[in-house]
This record gives C-alpha cells, structure tokens and sequence, in this order.
C-alpha cells in the first residue's frame, strides 16, 4: 500500500460536517506530504464556504465528480450515515483509499456491502473512524484485564444516558431519522465498539426500547414529522463463559448517568467514566472502594486518526482504530438490538 513518497498525497473530503472540520481537516492539513485538494459538501454554498475557510483549491458538483477524479488519491467521508455504503464502496472502486466517519452504516447488510468491497480491493485502504471513547486509557484497561486485576469477568454495565433529545420542541435532529441513522440508536454503537476492545462479543441480546414524544417539529418545512428511531434502549446480553450485560441508552434523561462503562469480575471491577475528561477507576476485593488510576503519560492514548490513516497508505503501519472488520462487529451488535427490540424477542449472535 506504499506511495511515492515524492508526490503529493492527495485527498478529497465527502461532506465536511462538524467532526471533520474540527478533527480531520486540520489533522491532514499538519501531515507533510498530505493535499486537500477538494472537497463537496451538502450543497453548492456550504462546499464553497469549507473551501474557502481551510483552502481548498476544488469545489466538486457532487460526491460522484470527486470520487471518480483521478487527480484524488484518498476519499475522507464525513457525510451522514446513509451515504457511508454508497460513497465508500463506489470510492474503492474508482481506486481510492477510504476513511469513513462512524456510525459504519445504516445496517448490517450495508456494513457488509461495504466490508465485500474493501475485501477485493485489498491495495486499497479503508478504515473507519473510530469511537474516541476509550482511546485514552484504552492501554491500562487493557493492561489491567491481561493482568488479571479483575480475575474472570462476570458482569458488563453499559451506559449512556442524557438528555440531548429531551427538549421536545427543538427541529427533528437526523440522529432521530431511521431513514438517515438507521439502526444506530443514540451512543449504542459508539459505545459498544469501546467494550469490544475489552471483552469479548455477546453471544444473545434481549432488548426493549421507547419512543416517548412521536413527533419533532419539521426542520425542513412546515409541521411536524415522526421520530422513527428510539430515544431509551435497555438490553441484557449474554457473553461467552457465563457472562452477563446490562445496557442503559436514553437521550431523556435530565441529570442521566453519561457515559460509563463497567467491568465487574471475580477478583475486582473496573469503572471507566467519559466525558470532558476520561476518568479510569478499579479496585480489588479486600480493599474499601474503587480508585481513580493515575496513568504515566507514557501510557496515555491519543486521536491520531488521520496520522494512522496516512500511514497505512504509505506502509508505514496498519489500521488499529478501526477496521471494517471491527465495524461490522458493533454493525451486528446494533442490528440483533433492533430486531430484539421489534419482535421482543431474544436474538443469537452470529447474525445469520
């Protein structure tokens, strides 16, 4: 996957939203060797106000133009996520190198497209932009459960519940449109994608969910429209060799919980808290609480997405953080939740 280290790497950015602006345009832009070169957002305006704003030198027409130009060597995607099969897979086949913003996609069956066609383009990188809950204190967690600080895992809480949504009178946000979001439910696959850097994937799911207000007003015209994906999801899980979960998603919550996730074994727990400041607690049995870890700079993590994304395509290293493979892992967990959650039924992972 090596380049020519002489030229340019150049790259076109597909939908230039909030994450983008604020991480991987500047990212790319400190990488020596790196051009944006184009770039075409949701509209004619919005792409010109994003060139202008970072220099960009090309405006595309659309996704399509930009896609298929040959003077593009790599499509970063930052578009929402029912354009993420789409545009990936018709950049990898115009012999692109893909990083695409999370949520994978709107399914299972799109995440899958998406992985069948990086599988056979395999000179090609394509690497999604990973859950940057974790990635701080992702090497101690990790470190602490190869070490046995928690002895056999027995029981995973999962939370993420706030009140983002609670405020019924605001615009109908695209998080809320299944036809946009799919089956990504609140943080639910953000969040699932940090545990499984940590514990194994569950083997069952039994899920309910909750749609409180139905209707949002209309951002785009008059009226209201309906919400069509839930804004509280409770799941319990089964994991390999006995273990139990239990997740708490909600966007109503007034003075929720956050973000958290907890591991609780047979020797001791691990707690991690998210927010402005990722906060990593355990304690072993014997002792009188739980702990806050200080952890050496040396092992702090770090965003380095587009730095990892630029290096997989000059050689230098692999994707980690994270691949298709990895996608379609959280992609899974998510669909079993929906269909769980629509047939109140349990529902065994593998997906077939």
């Amino acid at each position: 996957m090596s380049s020519n280290n002489a030229s340019p790497l150049r790259v076109g950015i597909v939908g230039a939203g909030d994450n983008t602006r604020r991480r991987h345009i500047p990212g790319l832009k400190a990488i020596p060797g790196v051009q944006i070169t184009g770039v075409v957002n949701s509209s004619a305006e919005s792409s010109a106000r994003v060139a202008s704003e970072f220099q960009i030198p090309k405006v595309y027409p659309d996704w399509k133009a930009l896609v298929n130009d040959p003077a593009i060597d790599a499509v970063v995607i930052g578009t929402w996520p029912n354009l993420h099969c789409e545009v990936t897979c018709a950049a990898l086949k115009a012999g692109k190198h893909v990083l695409c913003e999370a949520r994978m996609a709107r399914n299972l069956a799109e995440a899958r497209q998406m992985k069948a066609t990086a599988d056979a383009h395999p000179d090609r990188v394509a690497m999604l932009v990973p859950s940057p809950m974790g990635l701080v204190v992702d090497r101690e967690v990790r470190q602490l459960l190869h070490d046995g600080y928690i002895g056999d895992l027995r029981e995973v809480m999962v939370f993420g519940a706030d009140d983002q949504f609670y405020d019924y009178s605001q615009f109908l946000h695209w998080r809320q449109d299944r036809d946009i979001s799919g089956v990504n439910v609140l943080t639910l696959g953000i969040l699932q994608e940090t545990l499984l850097r940590w514990v194994p994937q569950a083997t069952r799911v039994f899920a309910q969910s909750q749609t409180f207000e139905p209707v949002r007003p209309n951002p785009v015209g008059p009226g209201n429209r309906q919400v069509t994906v839930p804004d509280s999801v409770q799941i319990l899980t089964q994991l390999p060799n006995r273990a139990r979960g239990l997740y708490h998603f909600s966007g109503v919550d007034v003075h929720g919980m956050g973000k958290q996730i907890h591991l609780y074994g047979t020797a001791g727990t691990i707690k991690v808290v998210f927010g402005e400041k990722e906060t990593l607690y355990a304690g072993r049995v014997g002792q009188e609480g739980l702990r806050e870890i200080t952890i050496p700079a040396e092992r702090l993590g770090e965003w380095r997405v587009e730095a990892e994304f630029i290096g997989a395509i000059q050689g230098s290293e692999a994707v980690q953080r994270t691949t298709f493979a990895d996608g379609l892992k959280y992609m899974e967990f998510s669909e079993a939740v929906d269909r769980s959650a629509t047939t109140s039924t349990p529902v065994d992972l593998p997906l077939e």
